[in-house]
């Protein structure tokens, strides 16, 4: 039996790793938005589904180690049979400096608890 806790534990881990929400996680997954929410909340536990698309769209999740926390995350294993590359985030081959000649901020939105946004341009 799964600890519902602990999962939703990882399963926010999963989700800050990739840098998601909680509604871009549901989409990259190919669940309803409110399918994370029930889970995140614990009301509701994590279907078979759920569990089979998560693992689909995150190659480097493992399946122990989403079940009951046993093994690793990313799974440095499948991570090589995949040869699906990290995210910048996790991947430390890059320095700070580097990172920074590569990209240039665009633009910056603020989301305020009301509702309403700004948005600054470069």
């Amino acid at each position: 039996m799964i600890n519902t806790k602990d999962f939703i534990k990882r399963l926010q881990r999963i989700i800050d790793y990739y840098g998601e929400s909680a509604s871009s996680f549901a989409d990259k997954i190919g669940v309803q938005r409110s399918s994370i929410s029930h889970i995140l909340s614990g009301r509701n536990k994590p279907s078979l589904d759920f569990i089979l698309k998560t693992l689909s769209a995150f190659p480097e999740v493992d399946l122990y180690w989403l079940f009951n926390g046993k093994g690793t995350f990313p799974s440095e294993e499948k991570i090589k049979d995949s040869n699906h590359k990290l995210p910048p985030v996790a991947n430390q081959e890059k320095t700070l400096k580097e990172l920074k000649k590569d990209k240039t901020i665009d633009r910056i939105v603020i989301f305020y608890s009301d509702g309403s946004f700004k948005n600054y341009d470069n």
